[in-house]
């Protein structure tokens, strides 16, 4: 793998590990990135993919004990149920919806425009929520139902706008329907795991045939970038939410998506 490449796939796996699951769109990030370093077409669009499952295998790795509990118990006790019913009914919507769109999607909203402008409207709804943020009715994951969990489900397709943020959907969906921070967050790490996984599995079905073998190096630095900077990202914010609003998410999703509108529509035009 030449030096430029490796460069390539350590800075995107980076951005991927740690902007997975903050609200501020590591699709977003990862197109910007792409279109900074080079690197885009249908390839770009499947390592992004891929690198993404990196960053799910942290959440798995972080939340291992838990998953695994869930797994031994879902036999026999309510709430090991109800939580895998949870993420099922949650990931509902999008996985209808993805298939539907997924080819309209790729082709006419992947750009650095679209994602710009998602970025900046996603900052200001996050301003109107934390603003208006009511006393929450359910302060952890076992308190949801699975009516709570399809709510969040449906806002969860919002971010198959690039630039939307998959996190950001979900967690300030679920401030709105009523969970609080730590609840919403939490649960929009769950939610990414089969979300992630489907996504990964169908997009590198559909785009088999763009892989090579000497893709596989560059491919799994990626991946293993994505991974470890992931789990600082994640930690990170689970202590962040403890003591904090997302304002401050909302005022970077909105100077950067302004500059980066800037960028692409000045400077970066032919």
């Amino acid at each position: 793998m030449e030096f430029f490449a490796l460069i390539q796939s350590i800075v995107l796996g980076l951005v991927e590990g740690l902007t997975e699951f903050l609200p501020i769109s590591s699709t977003g990030h990862l197109i910007i990135a792409g279109d900074l370093l080079n690197y885009t077409g249908e390839q770009a669009k499947t390592f992004e993919i891929c690198i993404q499952l990196g960053a799910i295998l942290a959440v798995c790795w972080l939340y291992r004990q838990r998953l695994m509990r869930v797994a031994v118990d879902v036999t026999r006790e309510a709430g090991a149920r109800q939580f895998v019913i949870n993420l099922i009914v949650g990931v509902l919507p999008s996985a209808v919806f993805g298939l539907l769109l997924h080819k309209l999607i790729k082709e006419y909203l992947f750009n650095p425009v679209v994602v710009a402008l998602a970025l900046i409207v996603g900052g200001l709804i996050i301003f109107l929520v934390e603003r208006k943020q009511r006393k929450p009715r359910i302060t952890t994951v076992e308190q949801m139902s699975a009516v709570d969990a399809l709510k969040i489900g449906f806002a969860q397709i919002f971010s198959m706008i690039p630039g939307t943020s998959r996190s950001g959907a979900t967690i300030i969906g679920g401030m709105l329907f009523g969970l609080s921070r730590q609840a919403a967050t939490e649960f929009s790490f769950f939610l990414a795991i089969p979300t992630m996984f489907l996504a990964t599995g169908y997009d590198v079905y559909k785009s088999w045939d763009t892989l090579a073998q000497q893709d596989l190096a560059f491919f799994a630095v990626g991946f293993v970038t994505a991974f470890l900077s992931a789990l600082v990202a994640i930690k990170a914010l689970i202590r962040y939410v403890a003591h904090h609003d997302f304002t401050i998410f909302a005022w970077y999703r909105v100077v950067f998506g302004a500059l980066a509108l800037v960028y692409f529509l000045h400077w970066s035009a032919p």
